[in-house]
């Protein structure tokens, strides 16, 4: 198991555990955080942008330029970005602790 924190834009720290494997989109959804993922994953989008926690950044695999370049389409991004749906949780991630942007909005919540 892995355990994930998501930092709310409220600054409420939610942990949740995870199994090896799994993506970071899945999980935010699945714990109720404001992920709305509208490409499912397929990373065509931005709407499962998170900032990860700087001490975790270093250990994700590098952004492709994919990413990178929907990233600057993402609001509020910092030197941090990474894509949800782009986070596959490792035994490594344990501990993993994201936020959420301020500007997170799930449509599908409406």
């Amino acid at each position: 198991m892995v355990k994930v924190t998501f930092i709310t834009a409220n600054d409420l720290r939610v942990t949740t555990d995870a199994a090896v494997g799994d993506n970071l989109l899945r999980l935010g959804q699945a714990t109720g955080m404001p992920l709305e993922g509208t490409c499912e994953g397929q990373m065509a989008c931005s709407t499962c942008h998170v900032i990860v926690v700087r001490e975790w950044f270093t250990k994700l695999p590098r952004a492709s330029d994919d990413e990178e370049d929907l990233l600057d389409l993402a609001a509020g991004v910092r030197p941090t970005s990474r894509l949800s749906c782009q986070i596959e949780l490792t035994s490594e991630l344990d501990g993993l602790e994201v936020q959420i942007p301020r500007d997170s909005h799930d449509m599908r919540r409406r």
